[in-house]
């Protein structure tokens, strides 16, 4: 891994504060640790600091390690180890992280990376000449099976070949980064074999046959044994609510990206799921985070990051 270190003096701001909107998503995040165990936040305080300003300041590291009790040079540590945190000035619409672990190389990273640097800049983390794209090489990524990758933001982009990333890099230079789906591009399913399912393709309700020979038949219940069949009920299921939806927003919409955990992709599935605002999602119960976890086919991330606690400090923070 390259060294990482913090940008010069020259490109860096003179102070740092959390935003009227963020301060009380980081306040949140802080009393989810025990007392005393505050240095736990430092990861999603970094994360907020560089969503806010588009990278890691040496001011926001210096504001993190005072509002953490923490030495400046262990919030130091973590920023620069974590190839998630910026630590200068980026693209301002994307970031192309392209991921040059063994089997990315062995997929064709290469030629990605040649594809950076001649849309973008032939220098890592040196923007392209309008200042909207930058790239760099990092380390894995974790989605190996899908090489070869990048992650622009918050989102992996898989499969790739060199064709569909310069089609997405135009995407997030004509700011329709939004509209390009995230994970693979070939059409497979998560990490599905490619051309689908090879295995357990068998019928489950056919009878099999055992090592023997064929399966010996079920017999029949006698008459006295046989269970009486319950009367079919004609009323209809009654189907739970579910959570509060709008066909469009009341007034403005809410920035929904300023929940920790949800991206512009994300805020867009939300917005044609019918939320609009932080107070439709702050006023969810546990059936309703259910139905929504289905819904965005993303299980658990809601309870993980907590959207419900943010929501609600945003809403507050609204009025």
């Amino acid at each position: 891994m390259s060294v990482r270190r913090l940008a010069d003096d020259a490109a860096q701001p003179a102070s740092f504060a959390f935003n009227r909107a963020n301060t009380p998503v980081v306040k949140t995040w802080i009393k989810k640790y025990p007392k005393g165990r505050e240095a736990s936040a430092v990861i999603p305080l970094l994360m907020i600091a560089q969503e806010q300003d588009g990278w890691v300041t040496k001011a926001s590291i210096e504001h993190i390690a005072e509002m953490l009790n923490m030495p400046y040079i262990r919030v130091l540590e973590v920023a620069t180890f974590y190839t998630q945190f910026m630590l200068q000035p980026v693209g301002k619409k994307a970031h192309i992280q392209v991921c040059g672990t063994t089997p990315c190389m062995l997929r064709g990273s290469e030629e990605l990376m040649k594809v950076c640097k001649r849309k973008i800049n032939e220098n890592q983390f040196e923007t392209s000449s309008d200042g909207s794209l930058s790239w760099e090489e990092v380390e894995c990524q974790g989605a190996c099976v899908n090489a070869p990758m990048v992650m622009i933001f918050k989102d992996t982009y898989e499969d790739l070949t060199p064709e569909r990333l310069e089609e997405i890099i135009d995407a997030f230079e004509a700011g329709k980064g939004a509209d390009v789906t995230p994970g693979p591009q070939n059409g497979r399913h998560f990490s599905a074999p490619v051309g689908g399912a090879t295995t357990l393709l068998d019928n489950p309700n056919t009878t099999r046959e055992t090592s023997i020979g064929a399966a010996s038949p079920k017999k029949a219940p006698s008459k006295k044994s046989a269970p009486k069949k319950a009367k079919a009920s004609t009323a209809p299921a009654k189907k739970p609510a579910g959570p509060m939806r709008l066909k469009k927003p009341e007034g403005k919409a809410d920035d929904l990206k300023q929940i920790s955990g949800v991206g512009p992709k994300l805020e867009k599935t939300l917005n044609g799921l019918g939320f609009w605002h932080f107070s439709q999602i702050a006023a969810w119960k546990k059936a309703d985070v259910a139905i929504v976890d289905d819904e965005l086919s993303f299980k658990g991330r809601i309870e993980r990051d907590d959207w419900i606690k943010q929501a609600k400090a945003l809403a507050k923070a609204k009025k």
